[in-house]
């Protein structure tokens, strides 16, 4: 694994909202403080950083546009220079500037932390890696919540966590974790 100079680190959904405890019980009570190490290094290295901030269509979503779930989480507010992707699906690529702005900027590596790892990180790590990008996720810097699968089945998050990376390693992006990535600089 080589880090490369310019590798873009894609914080997604790091919203107020994603704290409401209708969300349920979730997996990787210390994601927060991976994400929070990366983006202190990536800040202390000049790379690139791009926040992803999800503005639901539906008023009863913790992301809705007009109450304060949809703010970025303290610790995370953008800072200037650092880009803004305002998506509203999981997809971060879908409806967005996000790949030609990439590809403008000479960039082939992302990777990618944020929440929830079954939906806006796992459908956004799969378009990357059909789009070619170079995609890393940072495991332990994503989490999830309980899920009921099709069949009524309750999963724990850390269940749904587990199947989201499986599905994706090896094929649309390679799963690290956090140390994996510092050890790298």
């Amino acid at each position: 694994m080589e880090l490369q100079a310019n590798a873009v680190l894609i914080l997604i959904d790091q919203q107020k909202g994603i704290h409401h405890p209708r969300l349920g019980p979730r997996n990787n009570p210390h994601a927060e403080e991976r994400m929070a190490e990366l983006l202190r290094e990536w800040r202390r290295m000049a790379r690139p950083v791009i926040h992803v901030q999800h503005l639901s269509r539906s008023p009863e979503s913790v992301f809705w546009p007009q109450q304060s779930g949809v703010e970025f989480q303290e610790r995370f507010e953008p800072q200037s220079g650092e880009c803004v992707i305002q998506k509203q699906v999981p997809d971060a690529f879908s409806g967005t500037t996000l790949a030609a702005g990439l590809r403008e900027a000479g960039i082939e590596q992302l990777i990618i932390v944020g929440v929830a790892t079954h939906n806006s990180v796992e459908s956004t790590a799969r378009t990357a890696g059909n789009l070619g990008f170079e995609t890393w996720v940072v495991e332990d810097a994503c989490y999830t919540f309980d899920k009921l699968d099709f069949f009524g089945n309750k999963h724990s998050a850390q269940e749904v966590h587990a199947m989201s990376l499986g599905n994706l390693h090896g094929e649309y992006a390679t799963v690290v974790r956090t140390t994996d990535i510092l050890m790298t600089d």
